[in-house]
């Protein structure tokens, strides 16, 4: 059999370039001029630009790289993304940075399993017509900009909460940091569950995250880490589309955080964080406050019903509007 001269036993060459030249229309992708914002006459192939590479002088580009074929199964040889090394290069550039000297770093996995940090999926997801109570339940379309947004017309009955929570609690936390995990576009954006949010029906496609009593950080450091591009850029290889839905599966596990030499190194570097959500917190309770001893209003906040419209007595829906 005849082997190319790039040939190269027990390895598998990937290309993991994001444009193969044709839109997701079928048409013809041609480069944009950033200056112009023109479209230009050249078709937008990088992968065309790997195999040149390959071909012509047996090298490797920024987005490709050899493979031993030991490291691959079935699921990964489909997703060449998945061997893309440079969010990897860009963590490690970071953890080596003066900046970060006396931090470590250990995975999302690492850190569940030796207790942390917390972790747990959603509840799962009621079908519409059981929508029809007073107990929020959380879409990952819910999750945008560092806060839950809860959808008034997405609610059901607490004996139907119940089900889901499989008890009389959600388990979930205020300041819990919650992702989706499949079907959307904001994998690995992190928000973060407001006091008051915590009597919720979490899809099953979210991923809730929380620092334990042990841990040497808080959950305000957890999201200053998870928002550090270098960590953020680690999602994007471990997304894979199952059954054309964006799906990370397990593989959240992978990706690496830095580790503080200490609490208060920890709580130093995200304070930014913790006074934001803190002090939001303290002026949603000074306008709830106003809200449930004004009876003029109707308005729809995190998981607070304030007056009904056209209710008999005017009163508040939840104990939350009403503390």
């Amino acid at each position: 059999m005849h082997k190319p001269a790039w040939f190269r036993d027990g390895e598998v060459f990937v290309s993991y370039a994001p444009t193969v030249g044709i839109n997701k229309d079928g048409e013809e992708l041609f480069v944009v001029d950033a200056e112009t914002g023109t479209r230009t006459e050249v078709i937008d192939d990088q992968i065309h630009g790997d195999l040149v590479a390959l071909i012509d002088e047996f090298d490797t580009t920024e987005t490709s790289r050899w493979i031993a074929t030991a490291d691959l199964t079935r699921q990964l040889t489909a997703v060449p993304n998945y061997f893309d090394e440079r969010p990897m290069r860009e963590f490690a550039a970071l953890i080596e940075s003066p900046e970060m000297a006396n931090f470590s770093s250990q995975t999302i996995g690492e850190l569940v399993e030796d207790g942390t940090l917390l972790s747990m999926n959603g509840h799962g997801s009621p079908s519409a017509d059981f929508r029809t109570g007073h107990i929020p339940y959380i879409k990952v379309s819910d999750i945008r900009a560092g806060q839950v947004n809860i959808n008034p017309t997405n609610r059901v009955p607490e004996v139907v909460a119940h089900r889901f929570w499989k008890g009389d609690d959600s388990r979930i936390k205020a300041y819990d940091l919650i992702t989706p995990i499949r079907t959307s576009k904001n994998i690995g954006d992190f928000a973060v569950i407001m006091p008051g949010q915590e009597r919720v029906v979490l899809t099953k496609e979210v991923l809730v995250l929380r620092a334990s009593e042990e841990a040497p950080f808080d959950n305000f450091y957890l999201l200053w880490a998870m928002t550090l591009k270098a960590v953020r850029r680690q999602w994007d290889r471990i997304v894979f589309m199952q059954t054309n839905r964006e799906d990370v599966g397990q593989r959240y596990r992978e990706i690496r955080i830095p580790v503080p030499p200490s609490r208060e190194v920890a709580d130093s570097v995200s304070k930014a964080f913790r006074d934001y959500y803190i002090g939001t917190q303290q002026l949603r309770d000074s306008l709830l406050t106003y809200l449930a001893n004004d009876e003029k209003h109707h308005i729809f906040m995190s998981s607070v019903a304030a007056t009904v419209e056209g209710s008999e007595d005017d009163e508040v829906e939840d104990d939350d509007a009403a503390e």
